[in-house]
């Protein structure tokens, strides 16, 4: 396929190097040129920073821009591309975004968390996608399986719920790391201690329900530890970790004594 991608952040980065190795990168747009460039060099691609020098003889348009750029990007490539297939990679942007301006409209939205400076494990990374017509979802599906073995047809429901979903798991949770480390600092405590706490809890998640997992003070309702807690961190004057400490505590306690 002749691909081309609109913006070139972190999940274009990732995704053109992986397509790239099956398929032609035609262009990177990006507003900034130099942007664009960058990526463009890395998957033997073209830059341009305007949307009227996009190449109308591609298969395929992938937008990878802020959910709140997609609907007016959509409306300018819809004027360049009537007749292409042009998806988003959005967890959270209904395909309506794109299909209520443009009839060829998908999702290619691949549930992972992404750096410029890691690998992503693509095989084993799930790949939602949809498409308003049948024919473009059988060609999306079968362009996620060539990289992906966990490929779903989902609707932009199920997806935004995977998506608020994927905010806890991996958002907030990665903000608790965060959290962890500036307490730990402050006294200058190694943050790496931690470490096997972090992995084997990720394990146990992987392995049971979270729910029947939980452990700790709120868990047991030692209102001992967890006054002594709070006072620690109002004595460090940090009322902003306070408060999330206080309600995650509160909601942990409130959920195993309606579960008791």
């Amino acid at each position: 396929m002749r691909i081309s991608f609109i913006g070139a952040g972190r999940v274009a980065h990732h995704l053109a190097h992986k397509l790239s190795q099956h398929h032609q990168i035609v262009q990177i747009y990006s507003r900034t040129l130099a942007t664009a460039q960058t990526l463009a060099i890395n998957v033997k691609a073209t830059a341009t920073a305007n949307i009227e020098e996009l190449n109308p003889e591609i298969d395929l348009v992938i937008i990878v821009v802020s959910d709140q750029a997609i609907a007016s990007v959509i409306s300018n490539v819809h004027q360049q591309l009537p007749n292409v297939l042009i998806v988003h990679t959005s967890g959270s942007t209904d395909i309506e975004v794109l299909a209520h301006i443009h009839a060829r409209a998908g999702v290619f939205y691949p549930l992972q968390t992404f750096s410029l400076d890691r690998d992503i494990p693509w095989s084993d990374t799930p790949i939602f996608v949809e498409a308003k017509s049948e024919d473009d979802l059988v060609l999306l599906a079968e362009l996620a399986n060539q990289f992906s073995t966990r490929v779903y047809s989902y609707t932009s429901a199920q997806r935004l719920s995977l998506h608020l979903a994927a905010v806890f798991a991996c958002n907030f949770s990665n903000y608790c790391y965060d959290m962890a480390q500036q307490i730990v600092d402050e006294q200058q405590v190694d943050f790496s201690l931690l470490y096997p706490l972090i992995l084997e809890t990720a394990n146990k998640a992987l392995q049971g329900d979270p729910k029947l997992m939980q452990t700790g003070p709120a868990m047991r309702g030692d209102q001992n530890i967890l006054k002594m807690h709070e006072q620690m961190l109002q004595k460090a004057q940090r009322e902003d970790l306070k408060k999330i400490y206080h309600l995650m505590s509160e909601q942990i306690l409130q959920s195993h004594e309606t579960q008791s």
